[in-house]
């Protein structure tokens, strides 16, 4: 089956989603993902933004650890 609708969505924007990127400055990319950064809503492109989502991802796994750790040397200081 054919598929005539693929990419229908970006066929409106400018240049058709390409742009810039702001955080890794690559040239004619799809920037399609909203997201904030320094408190401003841009678009970047997707390898930038699996990589935000990777760091959050490990922050969030790292931070019960180190939430734990700061727990035992406080109660080893009492």
């Amino acid at each position: 089956m054919s598929k005539n609708h693929r990419g229908t969505g970006i066929r409106t924007l400018p240049a058709h989603g390409r742009a810039t990127c702001p955080i890794c400055k690559k040239d004619n990319v799809k920037c399609l993902y909203e997201q904030e950064v320094d408190g401003q809503t841009v678009n970047i492109c997707k390898v930038c933004k699996a990589t935000l989502k990777n760091k959050a991802r490990v922050e969030a796994k790292n931070a019960p650890v180190a939430a734990a750790s700061e727990t035992q040397t406080e109660s080893t200081e009492a």
